[in-house]
């Protein structure tokens, strides 16, 4: 199982996982790619929490909290499982680029958290829509 399926599958809870399109990928001479899971429009890069940060700030000059914050405030996005791009809920067009995290099982906190660990996702589409999405861990829809 590689990185990115153990972080889709809440056992990496300590990472963050990063798609990056192939628009910010292509300047970069192929150093985040050699890091990352290259996929059909982009790279994912899981790594350990504070560099992913760092490194989702390098690539997009967005803070990842302050960046999540805004997308939470908009609703109806869907974001691809596999963290490789998003449904726009304002245009269709392709996500830029997506942040992830994984929180633990809550039981006390009850919905979603109590039936597993959750998937945070949040992406930015190149209409400048930022959007939202979380999922209990391991769930295919």
């Amino acid at each position: 199982m590689d990185k990115r399926e153990q972080f889709l599958a809440g056992e990496r809870p300590e990472d963050v996982a990063v798609f990056l399109a192939d628009s910010f990928v292509d300047g970069e001479g192929d150093g985040l790619a050699k890091h990352g899971e290259e996929v059909e429009d982009g790279v994912v890069l899981v790594v350990e929490g504070d560099q992913g940060r760092s490194v989702f700030k390098t690539a997009t000059g967005m803070d990842a909290m302050g960046f999540a914050k805004q997308a939470m405030g908009t609703e109806g996005g869907e974001i691809a499982r596999d963290l490789a791009g998003g449904d726009c809920p304002d245009c269709d067009g392709d996500s830029e680029f997506v942040f992830a995290f994984a929180e633990e099982q809550n039981e006390e906190v009850g919905g979603l958290y109590g039936e597993g660990d959750v998937i945070h996702a949040y992406s930015y589409c190149e209409c400048g829509t930022a959007y939202s999405d979380k999922w209990v861990a391991g769930d295919e829809e």
